[in-house]
């Protein structure tokens, strides 16, 4: 009978090891929004929106998203191994759209619970007004925990964080700006 027991645990155990652990990602159990993939040269990036945390900034990005505003932008902006910026429609950093959307972030009186560690989406503004966010994005390679209070985080990436990481070390100016082009192909809500 133990004979047996210790075939069927082997077999479980088999089974069990077999089932890919990337798909059990920490960062898929987050977020209750949906999940928007962006498509660059270098591979896709999928985050998971959190409506809850920031419903005025997920509105406005799935509404751009659903409109291909992000279609053929670029990642304008990098901070070498910390972050990367993207969705300028002028691809300067100094763009942006007219309509403006409150800054949901603690700074601005709104409680916002994502920190802004590794693999985060935030909502980029200009430093010197907390409702100026429209368009531009960013993403973090690392913990920037210090933007916690001062910018709106609304998702979380799920899968693609190499593709992250490989922009995020990519050679840039002393502005930011990165060496190479990289296009945004497109945006899209999956499924």
């Amino acid at each position: 009978m133990a004979f047996h027991r210790r075939i069927a645990i082997l077999f479980l155990c088999v089974i069990f090891l077999s089932i890919p652990l990337a798909s059990c990602s920490e960062n898929d159990k987050r977020g209750t929004g949906p999940v928007v993939e962006i498509e660059l040269e270098s591979g896709i990036i999928q985050v998971r929106l959190d409506s809850d945390a920031a419903p005025a900034t997920v509105g406005n990005f799935v509404k751009l998203v659903e409109e291909g505003f992000y279609d053929g932008l670029t990642i304008h902006y990098i901070i070498p191994g910390t972050l990367i910026q993207g969705g300028d429609p002028e691809g300067t950093g100094q763009g942006g759209l007219p309509d403006k959307i409150p800054g949901e972030f603690l700074a601005n009186g709104h409680e916002n619970p994502i920190s802004f560690e590794r693999g985060v989406i935030g909502m980029a503004r200009r430093s010197s007004d907390y409702n100026s966010a429209s368009c531009q994005f960013f993403i973090t390679a690392a913990d920037v925990s210090y933007f916690d209070e001062l910018y709106a985080g609304f998702g979380y990436v799920v899968k693609g964080m190499d593709v992250v990481d490989g922009i995020a070390a990519m050679e840039a100016d002393g502005r930011g700006v990165p060496a190479e082009t990289v296009v945004i192909k497109s945006i899209r809500i999956k499924g």
